[in-house]
């Protein structure tokens, strides 16, 4: 069982950056691979970036590569997503997820935290 919580949400002026945190309790949480979702007022999940177990393999939504980077530290049971350049159009809800599976798709993740609100004012 892993529980995830997410830290660092908040508001910033576009171009601004951001740095959130995903806590993870459970030994177990080395041993996942982890994605970073968004969800915007009016529509659906959407992917953002996923790290394999170990951390060697990275994938970034289309929209966000060379400006957000996901990372994982299995020492202190912590991924994170560092976001910068931040644009009005990146204000949701950001989830952290973990899974089995390498995968883009938020149904094959088994672990959800409870999402932390990003806003960027333009």
């Amino acid at each position: 069982q892993v529980q995830l919580v997410e830290f660092g949400g908040g508001l910033v002026q576009a171009g601004g950056s951001l740095r959130l945190s995903c806590a993870a309790s459970g030994r177990t949480f080395s041993t996942y691979n982890m994605g970073w979702f968004r969800q915007a007022p009016g529509k659906e999940r959407e992917f953002v970036a996923r790290i394999s177990w170990n951390g060697a393999t990275t994938y970034y939504t289309d929209s966000v590569k060379g400006r957000f980077t996901i990372s994982k530290d299995n020492a202190k049971n912590t991924g994170y997503l560092q976001m910068n350049s931040l644009k009005p159009e990146d204000t949701a809800v950001y989830y952290c997820a973990a899974g089995a599976v390498f995968t883009t798709t938020p149904s094959h993740y088994r672990y959800w935290g409870q999402g932390t609100q990003v806003t960027v004012s333009s």
